[in-house]
């Protein structure tokens, strides 16, 4: 019988990429049991710190944050983390905007910093299951 898998997706701007690698890799227990993907930048910063295994789905400023909010719109994402740089302004603004508001659109939980992601990774909600396996 094939297990079922729930999906999160993690991404960082470039200055939270180490933050959010370095929360992954508190998590990394739990982030384990579930089928990960990323931003091609967060993702490789995750697998060096951590050793998880982050399937990437594209560079951010290249697509990849539209190739998310896809798979968002596909009902192929459970959770979204993305660490984001408020500070900073990000020359694909309007991707990054409408991946968060796809997420929205679609009730799919979404932490944009620490606290909130500590929140939903302890979430009972988390453990149900979803997909199969591959």
């Amino acid at each position: 019988m094939k297990k079922y898998k729930k999906t999160i997706a993690l991404v960082a701007h470039d200055s939270e990429k180490i933050k959010l690698a370095e929360w992954a890799s508190e998590h990394k227990l739990i982030l384990k049991k579930y089928y990960l993907v990323g931003t091609l930048g967060t993702g490789r910063a995750i697998e060096n710190i951590t050793g998880l295994s982050i399937q990437p789905l594209g560079h951010g400023p290249d697509g990849g944050d539209v190739v998310i909010a896809n798979q968002v719109l596909e009902e192929n994402i459970d959770m979204l983390i993305f660490f984001i740089d408020a500070r900073a302004p990000h020359g694909h603004e309007h991707d990054i905007q409408t991946l968060v508001r796809i997420a929205v659109i679609k009730n799919v939980p979404l932490a944009l910093n620490r606290a909130s992601a500590d929140f939903l990774i302890s979430s009972p909600f988390l453990i149900k299951p979803k997909r199969k396996e591959s």
